[in-house]
């Protein structure tokens, strides 16, 4: 008999397959697609098998066999298979590291791919017939209880609903509800009757048309609906969505961030009576599997998720949505640098089905496609229902006295709106007590010794705290320079901020929400619940504060400290501060009560703030765009950076002047660099930097390729640690 080998994709960096024997045992068993766990080195990886192959040319006594196979049908279907090797290709990554991006963290360590059991929770008859009253203090029990009255549950239901589980577990001991271990059947009685479970709101005309030339379209079609915020963009996608079920197709909605996602997951409970499974790094590796293969076998109607949740495989696939597609969060920073926006597109071509991408603020690269026709452009121009258009303003703090940060102007504005009863939100992006810490005797700025940035204040926690690796000391008593005890925080971060407001404002609550203050599980949603409540007035915070969220009774918006983004070498620095500006100033006048935004500066006369004041995101994105297009910069030329760090920095100076050698330098191709980083040290390390761009995509694809092949091969590359980045968000 012949003997059998298979070529394995592994996790690895190296842009190759590896060649494996297998056993007689192993043959009926192994297939393409499938997992296999194989020796490598000292370690023992899983991979995909890619090929099957009666030969090698690897000599008989180096090759190793296959340790175990794990899969006996292929684990993706065909489009996602080719979503993988095309991103492998456009990363400039292997296809291992790829396949290992589009498997849960379970499946990467040998789970079990085939559902097996699910637990479920339900009512007893007790349950059904117990009088709530009794349970009026247990306010955890009495919410799971009138839940359970309308629907089964599942464990990750339980997590993504953010419910109590001591709760469920008292309710469990006293026999008013019941938890069970069945068999997975799969139930795909949602494709024969879609059940609804409230009825569609009445469509305003722009958003009756967007929904109409969009239904019309058959296969594969890319839309931007770009919408002001609170214009009812969720009310097109479920107007859609609606189609698509009755369909009996499947539906993957992406958000940008996990704060989104319970309150995404509701809106559409609300409306289908359907399985939704949920994706995002918030629940466990068995929670990320079971919805991952409840999506997969085609249980689940509906796959919410962040940015990992693009691979989910669709036994049913109809559409997909990418909501806020301009947020950054959608770019992987650490590992493949992969953009879930542009694999969603190539999903949607190679699935053959349309994809739909909705922004108050789009990003430059979609708006381009958009203008150029690439993409259908929905505007909706109107809000939703009673909502007005905001009133805007800028507080010019040039020679004002500011307390925490706040002007006279903004105090008092503040003052009127809250004893109007209404919400007041203050955005500002710094989190922490202080920026700095600054000795008043010599002027010292204590700055972390592994960066070349300054300690932040946390001083709730009592430490001194590096946002950029982490590092963190209790906050000193005496000047590291000059031994003096005269030190104070310089500027203000979020924690500031809600104390000068508390002691302002002592009649209001103040909420405050940002990554220190909702650490812990469940607290985002806790904050959230309390603030639609209204047992907080005033609402302070960064940027999670300001993305997608509903609050109704929020009437004044006031920005804080947003003049750095005026002043950033990144070129994409004035397209983010249009964004967040838009974004934040959103969150005002959102339902019935009209809404302002106040923004303070010491830059009032900037030509940037002027022209998006007055125009609106819309008209600024596109002079940004014709800017963009003068400097030959993204989107209108491709770019690839190139990052390199090591201890000396001569040895990535070295490594990236070796690269640049052997990339074109003329009218179609520029390479910029080596340079420092914007931030030249970070944890220890010196950071170069060395961008090529190319005004041809295939032809930047071509050349860098072939360079690569050179740049694996020479010993500088060893001497430092470095990264493609293609299609950078982040210049950092």
């Amino acid at each position: 008999m012949s003997s059998v080998f298979v070529e394995v994709a592994l996790p690895v960096p190296m842009r190759q397959s590896f060649s494996y024997a297998v056993t007689d045992a192993q043959r009926s068993l192994v297939c393409i697609g499938g997992r296999v766990q194989v020796p490598f080195g000292r370690q023992k990886l899983i991979g995909i098998v890619l090929n099957i192959n009666t030969h090698c040319d690897v000599p008989a006594d180096k090759i190793k066999t296959v340790i175990e196979v794990l899969d006996h049908q292929a684990l993706l279907p065909e489009a996602l298979t080719k979503l993988c090797d095309w991103a492998a290709n456009y990363y400039f990554c292997s296809q291992g590291q790829m396949f290992s991006q589009a498997l849960p963290v379970a499946l990467r360590n040998g789970a079990n791919s085939q559902s097996a059991k699910r637990t479920e929770y339900r009512i007893t008859q007790t349950g059904r017939e117990t009088d709530e009253a009794l349970l009026k203090r247990a306010t955890a029990q009495l919410k799971i209880l009138g839940l359970l009255k309308t629907q089964t549950l599942s464990p990750f239901e339980i997590t993504d609903l953010e419910l109590s589980k001591p709760a469920l577990n008292t309710l469990i001991e006293k026999g008013l509800a019941l938890k069970l271990e069945l068999e997975h059947k799969v139930n795909l009685a949602w494709r024969d009757q879609l059940e609804m479970g409230e009825t569609p709101l009445r469509l305003n005309p722009e958003q009756a048309i967007a929904v109409s030339a969009i239904n019309q379209q058959q296969g594969y079609h890319c839309a931007l609906i770009e919408g002001v915020t609170g214009s009812g963009k969720t009310e097109v996608y479920l107007s859609i969505l609606e189609t698509v079920l009755k369909q009996g197709k499947q539906a993957l909605v992406l958000v940008p961030e996990i704060g989104l996602t319970p309150q995404t997951i509701n809106r559409f409970k609300y409306r289908f009576k359907v399985k939704i499974a949920v994706i995002h790094s918030g629940l466990t590796d068995k929670q990320r599997l079971e919805a991952w293969q409840l999506a997969r076998i085609g249980e689940a109607a509906i796959i919410i998720g962040t940015r990992s949740a693009l691979f989910a495989p669709m036994a049913f696939p109809g559409i997909i949505i990418l909501d806020e597609e301009h947020d950054s969060s959608f770019k992987q920073q650490e590992g493949v640098g992969y953009h879930a926006r542009d694999l969603a597109v190539m999903r949607g071509h190679l699935e053959q089905i349309p994809v739909i991408l909705g922004s108050a603020t789009p990003s430059l690269e979609t708006l381009q496609n958009a203008l150029t026709e690439r993409y259908q452009h929905h505007v909706l121009t109107k809000r939703a229902g009673a909502a007005q258009n905001v009133k805007q303003g800028i507080i010019d703090i040039r020679s004002q006295p500011l307390k925490a940060g706040l002007s006279i102007p903004l105090i008092n504005e503040i003052r009127i709106h809250l004893n109007a009863g209404n919400q007041v939100l203050l955005f500002l992006n710094r989190r922490g007590f202080s920026p700095a810490l600054l000795c008043h005797e010599c002027g010292h700025l204590h700055e972390c010794d592994r960066c070349d940035a300054y300690f932040t204040v946390h001083q709730g926690l009592n430490e001194i705290r590096c946002h950029h690796c982490g590092q963190q000391y209790a906050i000193p008593k005496q000047c590291h320079q000059c031994s003096s005890t005269m030190l104070f925080g310089h500027g203000v971060g979020t924690e500031q901020l809600e104390a000068e407001l508390t002691k302002e404002f002592p009649n209001f609550p103040v909420v405050r929400i940002d990554r220190d203050s909702t650490r812990r599980k469940g607290s985002l949603e806790q904050h959230l619940n309390a603030i639609h409540k209204g047992e907080y007035k005033i609402l302070v915070g960064t940027q999670m504060l300001a993305k997608g969220h509903h609050f109704p009774d929020v009437t004044l918006v006031g920005l804080l400290d947003v003049d750095g983004a005026l002043f950033s070498a990144d070129f994409r620095a004035p397209e983010r501060f249009g964004q967040l500006y838009t974004q934040v100033a959103g969150r005002a006048g959102r339902a019935m009560k009209p809404g302002t935004v106040l923004l303070q500066t010491h830059q009032a006369d900037n030509p940037l703030l002027r022209d998006l004041l007055h125009r609106g995101y819309g008209e600024f994105a596109r002079t940004q765009l014709e800017e963009r297009k003068l400097a030959q910069l993204p989107p209108s030329w491709h770019m690839v950076l190139i990052r390199a760090e090591s201890h000396k920095p001569e040895d990535a100076d070295t490594f990236l002047a070796a690269l640049s050698q052997l990339l074109p330098q003329d009218k179609q191709c520029e390479v910029i660099g080596p340079m420092p980083a914007p931030m030249d040290r970070k944890a220890g390390k010196h950071r170069r930097h060395l961008m090529f761009q190319s005004k041809h995509r295939p032809l930047l694809q071509q050349v860098f390729e072939h360079a690569l092949d050179q740049v694996e091969q020479m010993p500088e590359a060893k001497r430092c640690r470095w990264s493609v980045d293609r299609d950078p968000q982040d210049l950092l």
